[in-house]
């Protein structure tokens, strides 16, 4: 029954599709979610953004990178949310490589 209750907590957090613009930090990615909404009377597709501060354990995650976050207990003053999952990798070249080589 433990098993069961402990399941549909996690189950029932919610979950954010996002890109990473920033992995500077130690074991911490900035994430902005955009969500496109219809204006309620011009129609116009409105695009809002919202930036989320998450713990990335292993520090996998760079920027550009298209991740799933989970909400989870507060773990700092901004940090509500934990990588789930790294959706798609980006096919960005570093910038360290790239200003070595133009050097």
């Amino acid at each position: 029954m433990a098993e069961t209750t402990a399941q549909q907590v996690h189950e029932a957090r919610k979950q954010v599709v996002g890109e990473v613009v920033s992995s500077k930090m130690h074991k911490t990615i900035v994430v902005e979610v955009v969500r496109k909404k219809s204006h309620p009377f011009y129609g116009r597709v409105v695009s809002k953004g919202k930036k989320f501060y998450a713990h990335d354990e292993k520090n996998e995650a760079r920027v550009g990178d298209v991740v799933r976050l989970e909400e989870t207990r507060p773990l700092s003053k901004l940090k509500r949310w934990r990588l789930k999952e790294i959706v798609r990798k980006t096919a960005l070249v570093p910038e360290i490589a790239a200003t070595e080589t133009v050097q």
